[in-house]
């Protein structure tokens, strides 16, 4: 009997990772020039098997994964124009992925202790702005295969990591990780002006020069890293998406950022491609 297995047979080389800064959902439609470093973006990528995307706008108890055939394009957001809410990116699911990504993840090391992981199917939640906003960008003909993992909220940022270095694996089964939220996240405080606060360009940098530096510890332990994160970082749900990229970040692999600004006045648009 065949097995997801069998749909994702091993490569011969590793497919890359992707952290994008997806910001606001009107990216979506406008062409600006996060929308453009998308595009580009997404022409330089090989053709994945399927995309594995982990949103900041999905948050659960537990860890789930989409396990349909057809994802629903979920609209969630409000007061933005119709032409918004009538997007639509109607690319298959995998159930033979989610499988996988299962059977991949049953046992998790956190923090040098060996954790037996359930991951649960999810038949009704679809593809959030998170993932198919950037998406339909990078693929703009919505003929790869998508799968979303949740963000379990009760888990701290250190099992996260650990889940991106259980999913990397995948990498070399033609799976291409996605993680979808912002690295400068806060709401409370934004602006409608093409500029930054201090605090913002200073946090970004930090993250940036940790990333180069290869200190994924300290960016996991992002709470210790002063006024800046806490200002940059009011909630984890945008940043928790970059640690399972740098947790599927393989030692001494290339990387480079895209889409490197920090606007309204506190939201950070880097993005990060890895391999």
């Amino acid at each position: 009997m065949p097995t997801a297995e069998d749909d994702f047979a091993p490569t011969a080389g590793m497919m890359p990772a992707l952290f994008v800064g997806h910001g606001s959902p009107m990216n979506a439609i406008e062409d600006n020039e996060f929308s453009q470093a998308w595009i580009a973006a997404g022409k330089e990528l090989p053709r994945p098997a399927a995309i594995l995307c982990v949103s900041a706008h999905w948050e659960t108890h537990g860890t789930f994964v989409t396990a349909m055939e057809r994802p629903r394009t979920i609209h969630d957001f409000g007061g933005f124009p119709r032409a918004l809410h009538e997007q639509q990116y109607p690319t298959p699911g995998s159930p033979a992925l989610a499988s996988l990504i299962r059977a991949t993840t049953i046992a998790v090391e956190i923090g040098g202790v060996t954790e037996m992981l359930q991951i649960h199917r999810d038949h009704s939640w679809g593809l959030d702005h998170g993932a198919w906003s950037v998406l339909m960008r990078l693929f703009p003909h919505a003929d790869v295969p998508v799968v979303q993992l949740s963000l379990d909220r009760a888990r701290p940022p250190v099992f996260h990591y650990a889940l991106g270095q259980a999913l990397s694996p995948l990498r070399r089964r033609g799976v291409l990780i996605v993680g979808s939220g912002n690295i400068v996240h806060n709401l409370g405080v934004w602006c409608q002006e093409d500029r930054a606060y201090d605090w913002a360009l200073s946090f970004d940098d930090t993250i940036r020069r940790l990333v180069e530096a290869g200190d994924h510890q300290a960016i996991v332990d992002f709470g210790r890293l002063g006024m800046d994160a806490r200002l940059a970082i009011p909630t984890n749900e945008h940043f928790l998406p970059l640690l399972y990229v740098l947790g599927a970040h393989g030692a001494k692999e290339p990387l480079r950022f895209f889409a490197e600004k920090v606007t309204y006045c506190s939201m950070s648009m880097r993005s990060i491609r890895v391999g």
